[in-house]
């Protein structure tokens, strides 16, 4: 997929004897940043974590750079002033939680960088859907509903079945189907209930759903790189599981995916045409599509990486990491593809019954399936399961590489029909 990948930027030339120097910029605790390193490491570059690790045990969160992302004016002063010390040549978020930081540092330091007005639209799917209906990109019909009014005279025009969803959680949590209204005051008044123990959002966040249409069909995944607002893709992730609601939990991944050329060239096409609305110009995109006999809509985009351990999947028909990608890609340095390298899959485990996790059995089992390359479960015995739309950690994930995308699939629903999850209640 990324014949051609090659930067147009200019190579950063660091100082003579000195490697160059990255800002990872990144929330305590993220799974991205041990890539990261470890990408960094291998392409010889230096890497700063900028997070509020102070007090962290891990030492490149409490080594690093200390930033308040609650407040981006002063996390910016705390980078120029690093900066000032040693030059980054590039600046690099990791979540959602810090695109915006990183636009606005990357800017203050004349930096390839994303506008943060664009990052804006990435974060807030309110604003995104207005900002693509007035681009003249297709989206579902869709209405912004305040928690905090009378419902009635708000859910007059809704057609059903569909989607309510909190304007700025990312991860599919709190998002519900509805097929009439009785359903959709009942998902409206589970969000609601999330919503009110997230104190990291604004209030205007809490108080807003975005009640859209739902739109049936195929779902696919997208990873992207933006050079000067050029869209170069990485990978079609096909997820062969429908995704019909009423909760949309991830599952399956597969990469390459089987969709005709055609297809693929037209979610390229698309994507691209939603990135330049918003305004997006550098770096990763992560993209969520659906296809019908309509044509594709954007679900949503992030200007960040996908998420999980997803990531790993990229070396298939790559032949690099993405957090290898990302580096070199920032860097200005280009890449030659190798050929193609198979196929390859992943199973976030579901998170399908609530409770006190006590063991995974079948594990050596799920290993031993042809194609199976890792079983990796996250969630220590003792530790509660929340399952969806409330929950948003996965259990843990399957890994496969096969010759062919269907070899990829089957290995993973015989491995994940070979474990046995044990979970207790929890008494509340």
């Amino acid at each position: 997929m990324i014949a051609g990948l090659a930067s147009a930027k200019a190579t950063v030339s660091p100082a003579a004897g000195r490697r160059p120097q990255v800002l990872v910029i990144a929330p305590h605790g993220s799974y991205r940043t041990t890539p990261f390193l470890d990408a960094a490491r291998d392409l010889g570059v230096d890497v700063l974590i900028a997070s509020p690790g102070k007090h962290s045990i891990v030492s490149a969160y409490a080594d690093g750079l200390h930033i308040d992302l609650r407040d981006p004016e002063a996390a910016v002063r705390a980078i120029q002033e690093q900066a000032r010390r040693r030059p980054f040549a590039a600046i690099i978020p990791t979540d959602d939680s810090t695109t915006e930081i990183a636009a606005l540092a990357a800017r203050a330091l004349h930096l390839p960088h994303n506008p943060p007005e664009a990052v804006r639209y990435t974060q807030r799917k309110d604003l995104a859907r207005a900002c693509l209906k007035a681009a003249g990109v297709p989206v579902p019909g869709h209405r912004a509903i305040d928690l905090q009014r009378p419902l009635a005279g708000q859910l007059e025009s809704v057609r059903f079945p569909c989607v309510a969803k909190p304007v700025s959680l990312s991860a599919s949590r709190g998002v519900i189907r509805a097929d009439d209204p009785e359903g959709l005051r009942a998902a409206l008044a589970r969000i609601g209930r999330i919503l009110v123990k997230e104190h990291d959002l604004t209030e205007d966040e809490r108080r807003h759903v975005l009640v859209e249409d739902f739109v049936a069909g195929t779902e696919v995944a997208v990873e992207g790189l933006l050079d000067r607002g050029r869209l170069r893709l990485l990978a079609i992730f096909d997820k062969p599981d429908p995704l019909d609601g009423p909760y949309f939990e991830e599952t399956y991944y597969i990469t390459p995916s089987r969709l005709p050329p055609r297809v693929q060239e037209q979610i390229r096409r698309e994507v691209g045409v939603a990135c330049a609305a918003y305004g997006l110009r550098e770096g990763p995109i992560h993209a969520e599509c659906r296809i019908n006999d309509a044509g594709v809509w954007i679900l949503e985009v992030a200007a960040r990486t996908i998420g999980g351990l997803c990531a790993r999947l990229l070396r298939v028909g790559t032949g690099f990491g993405l957090e290898e990608l990302v580096l070199t890609h920032a860097l200005g340095r280009p890449l030659t593809p190798p050929a193609d390298t198979g196929a390859a899959g992943v199973l976030m485990i579901p998170t399908s019954t609530a409770g006190i996790l006590r063991r995974v059995e079948g594990q050596g089992a799920a290993r031993e399936v042809p194609f199976i390359e890792e079983v990796v479960i996250y969630v220590r015995e003792g530790y509660e399961l929340v399952p969806w739309p409330e929950g948003s950690s996965y259990l843990g994930f399957i890994f496969s590489r096969a010759p062919t995308p269907q070899q990829a699939e089957a290995a993973l629903r015989a491995a994940h029909a070979r474990l046995n999850i044990v979970v207790a209640p929890l008494w509340k």
